[in-house]
């Protein structure tokens, strides 16, 4: 073993193969390229291994990206210490013109070592699975919502508005039934978009199924029921939230949390001057739309209606409470910001930041099993 007993060790991870660099410890620790190696369990240990018995302790990190986890929880594995890096917060250098995998890789290993990395959140196998079930229901209510609009755009360009009320109802569908094309061609394509439509509506109803069967067994199924206590939080958004934040005990205080959801004001203050300017919206964006639509229910009195009391049932007293608190100031907030002469999206994004602090507030009364 050389002069240093530990080593920070990157990968600038790809599809086929990680370039791999190392930083030994200590201020003039050498920095070094060590090569490329192939994407795959048995290449990779290898490389920890031999690095493993040089070193008494190895850091490795590499940036979050499309090949997921299985590295990190392979190294963790092998008992080393592995961080995965959020990419919009590596330093970079303004004047930099050159971006090669042997130079990201150098890059990536002289700042963990320098201690200038922010990691990720790194879910657990079942939680990643029930997370990726939740992202697939979403994907699919945005293909049924696409195909909707475009059926819709197709009868407009046609002429064919329909003034019954809302679409997608009973009555509307049944308007549906009733139109007809003289060219065979255009009624092809109108057939084929109701089609799909009811094809991406099946496929949500089936997601939506799996997704009622997996969450009772889940670890985090107490605290998505806990979640259910909040106003306008149903079990989707529940499910959303938690699957997205995971454990929010990781989050020491509450604007933490804000920050991470992106609900937080920027800033580019200098001397006296104080600037703010709109939210950053730089966080979670599918927890933070949950959040902004279950907002939107503080706009009516504060009542716990009988959904709402289904709910409650067999929650802890203080889960209630802390709900009961923040139905009453939200309600009453929204109130106030709109009687001020907010615009709506402004009340909603600020009871949106509040209502994370709570959900935050019942996530710590709840552990997960």
């Amino acid at each position: 073993m050389g002069e240093y007993s530990e080593a920070f060790v990157a990968f600038d991870v790809a599809k086929k193969k990680h370039a791999v660099a190392i930083a030994e410890g200590g201020r003039t620790g050498e920095v070094r390229f060590l090569g490329e190696v192939e994407n795959r369990p048995a290449a990779i240990e290898r490389t920890i291994k031999k690095l493993g018995k040089r070193y008494d302790r190895l850091h490795v990190c590499f940036e979050a990206g499309p090949t997921g986890y299985g590295l990190c929880r392979q190294v963790r594995d092998l008992g080393h210490d592995c961080m995965v890096v959020a990419p919009a917060l590596i330093p970079k250098r303004s004047g930099e013109r050159i971006k090669t995998n042997r130079r990201d890789a150098i890059t990536l290993a002289r700042l963990h070592r320098a201690g200038e990395l922010t990691g990720v959140w790194v879910p657990d196998v079942v939680h990643e699975a029930v997370r990726d079930l939740v992202r697939a229901r979403e994907s699919g209510a945005d293909d049924l919502r696409r195909k909707r609009q475009q059926l819709l755009s197709f009868l407009l360009r046609h002429g064919r508005i329909y003034e019954g009320g809302g679409h997608w109802t009973l009555a509307h569908r049944r308007w549906l039934a009733c139109q007809g094309f003289e060219h065979p061609a255009q009624q092809i394509v109108f057939q084929e978009k109701i089609d799909a439509i009811e094809d991406a509506v099946q496929r949500l109803r089936r997601l939506d199924e799996q997704l009622s069967a997996v969450v009772p067994t889940w670890s985090m199924a107490r605290v998505v029921e806990a979640y259910q206590a909040m106003r306008g939080a149903s079990f989707l958004v529940a499910v959303i939230f938690a699957a997205e934040i995971g454990d929010v005990r990781r989050f020491d205080t509450p604007p933490q949390l804000m920050a991470f959801l992106g609900l937080v004001p920027g800033e580019r203050s200098t001397g006296d001057t104080v600037r703010r300017s709109s939210l950053t919206l730089a966080g979670n964006r599918r927890a933070r739309r949950a959040l902004v639509e279950a907002a939107w229910t503080y706009r009516y009195p504060a009542r716990v209606s009988e959904a709402l009391r289904l709910r409650l049932e067999g929650l802890p007293k203080a889960v209630r409470d802390i709900a009961w608190k923040a139905q009453v100031r939200l309600c009453a907030r929204y109130r106030r910001l709109n009687a001020a002469g907010k615009k709506p999206p402004v009340v909603v994004a600020a009871i949106a930041r509040e209502m994370a602090a709570f959900l935050w507030a019942i996530g710590r009364e709840v552990e997960p099993s």
